[in-house]
């Protein structure tokens, strides 16, 4: 099943998509619902699928990318949050914030939950998941250095892509995962290559903060990092999710 988030007859809509349509539904997909209508899916304008309370992302959890950048693995996860602000949908626009000439892409998987989760173990954390999408976890590689830590350079308005849905039907453990910069392929692995996978990184979570219905979990980026500038579209493309496609101002 595909969750989307729809802007609709001048109003914001859950709905359920397939290879050609949307079905509306009456409430919030964590909800009890109703089917309300069917529209088109080329036709609909797509937003980001969830509204979360809070993006927690995690830093450093695939082999290749710690060994790319010159880090230890990790013997427990290492998290950080993005804003709800910069999170946008699949069509929408990445801005470099003004005094940047680029920032880096970074090709993510991500869980959305579907219940509250408070300290739950990795084996609970399936029942607690609502599916999976595909995520963008834009950074300024300048102000990240230059700071020391992350907020500034992972928390900018529109710095958080997620879409282009929400699939509720994969196995999260090994999929390919891959970005992709004016159609060149810039980052190609599997989740089975994360230190910690999505299970684990939930559950981690869940006993540092409650993660509420439609918060996401970031899982980490895989090797084949860089930059991106003004002009440039970037797609991150998961397997059995889709593709999330946004372009650079």
């Amino acid at each position: 099943m595909r969750v989307v988030r729809v802007f609709q007859d001048e109003d914001v809509r859950y709905g359920l998509a397939d290879e050609s349509s949307v079905t509306l539904i009456s409430d919030e997909p964590f909800a009890a619902w109703e089917p309300e209508g069917v529209v088109s899916l080329p036709q609909a304008q797509l937003l980001a699928p969830v509204v979360p309370t809070k993006v927690v992302c995690a830093g450093i959890n695939y082999r290749e990318h710690a060994r790319e950048m010159g880090h230890a693995i990790p013997d427990e996860p290492v998290i950080f949050l993005k804003p709800p602000t910069s999170v946008i949908g699949h069509g929408a626009e990445i801005r470099i914030p003004p005094g940047l000439e680029s920032v880096d892409y970074e090709a993510e998987l991500a869980v959305v939950l579907g219940r509250r989760t408070h300290r739950a173990s990795p084996a609970e954390v399936s029942a607690h998941v609502l599916g999976y999408l595909c995520a963008n976890d834009v950074t300024s590689r300048v102000l990240q250095r230059k700071d020391g830590q992350w907020t500034r350079a992972k928390g900018f308005d529109t710095f958080c892509p997620l879409g282009p849905w929400v699939e509720t039907d994969i196995d999260p453990l090994d999929v390919r995962i891959q970005s992709l910069v004016n159609g060149e392929v810039r980052q190609d692995a599997r989740t089975s290559d994360m230190i910690f996978n999505p299970f684990e990184l939930v559950s981690f979570v869940s006993h540092v903060m409650t993660l509420l219905p439609g918060d996401v979990v970031l899982t980490g980026t895989p090797a084949g990092i860089g930059a991106v500038v003004a002009g440039d579209v970037v797609e991150v493309r998961i397997e059995g999710i889709g593709s999330l496609i946004n372009r650079v101002v």
